[in-house]
């Protein structure tokens, strides 16, 4: 006889479930190695209903459909139809999260990893704009007069590029401005000296990136006290080289977006050409600069904690 049970694994279990197969959209499940559990689940869908098996399997019923979770160790796919199935699902799991925290003064940092053309930017924005609507409905149930339901935002990587004054002086500035995005072109120092104040003091300012001028601009994201979860997104996050190791290792949670690499660099190739390239410049360029970045980028993927496939946007 099953019986239901709230499932919290301890962080000493050597192996985590991952869901195998579903007949709906089925956003997987993972019990990650942190203190808050990763539950990515069909919002009807109650902790009571999450049921242990004799052989540690865990399984939901939903709408008479049984989801499986069994213990993998590689990373979950999450499973789902559609692109806004995908923001709804990640985003039901973060507020899930966000409604065990009990320390209201911490942060629930996700580091958001794929190469470009992946669409990084816009899964993180629909899901932080997702969470926030969500979290003002229930502040608006709760009968809050706060003014401010923004708990969630995302701190881009695109403002952690070196100037291009600092390319200048390096020993090839030419080559150096062909390579710009390649790791190396970055400055990851700042971007973890960033993350360890929001750790620490619960509120930073992070430089964005002003494309027309083609160079960072200083403390123009605000990162405030108000914002619980923060997910950070960019190409090198699940880097293990160097600082970028550092990097990763202050994620709560780490998710990479999985995508075939000709149809990102289709995408990037529009993006070259729509910003007035010309379409042979705009083609060395991806051969020369975006494409090796991304191979190299898709090797970190065996670090996440949740792979999303990437849909049509």
């Amino acid at each position: 006889m099953l019986r239901p049970v709230k499932m919290h694994l301890s962080p000493s279990d050597a192996t985590t479930p991952r869901l195998l197969f579903s007949s709906v959209c089925s956003p997987c499940t993972r019990y990650t190695k942190w203190h808050q559990p990763l539950k990515l689940i069909p919002s009807s869908v109650s902790t009571s209903e999450l049921v242990l098996s004799k052989e540690n399997s865990i399984t939901v019923r939903y709408k008479k459909q049984k989801v499986l979770f069994c213990q993998k160790q590689e990373a979950p796919l999450l499973d789902c139809r559609s692109i806004e199935e995908v923001y709804d699902s990640l985003a039901r799991h973060l507020l899930s999260t966000l409604l065990q925290i009990q320390d209201s003064n911490s942060k629930y940092i996700v580091g958001l990893a794929g190469p470009p053309g992946a669409g990084k930017s816009t899964v993180a924005r629909e899901v932080v704009r997702r969470i926030n609507s969500l979290w003002s409905e229930i502040t608006l149930k709760k009968g809050s007069n706060g003014t401010n339901n923004e708990v969630a935002t995302v701190l881009p990587m695109d403002g952690f590029h070196l100037y291009r004054s600092q390319l200048d002086q390096m020993e090839d500035p030419k080559e150096a401005h062909a390579r710009r995005g390649a790791p190396w072109t970055f400055n990851p120092d700042l971007l973890l000296k960033c993350l360890r104040t929001l750790r620490k003091e619960g509120l930073v300012y992070v430089p964005s990136f002003d494309h027309g001028v083609g160079d960072p601009v200083e403390n123009d994201i605000y990162v405030s006290s108000e914002h619980k979860v923060v997910i950070v997104e960019g190409n090198y996050l699940l880097l293990e080289e160097d600082t970028w190791k550092e990097i990763s290792l202050l994620f709560d949670e780490k998710w990479f977006i999985d995508i075939d690499i000709n149809i990102a660099m289709e995408r990037v190739l529009k993006r070259h050409i729509s910003t007035g390239k010309e379409p042979d410049v705009a083609a060395w360029r991806i051969r020369y600069n975006d494409r090796p970045n991304a191979e190299l980028i898709m090797k970190s993927k065996n670090k996440a904690d949740l792979v999303i496939p990437s849909i049509d946007l």
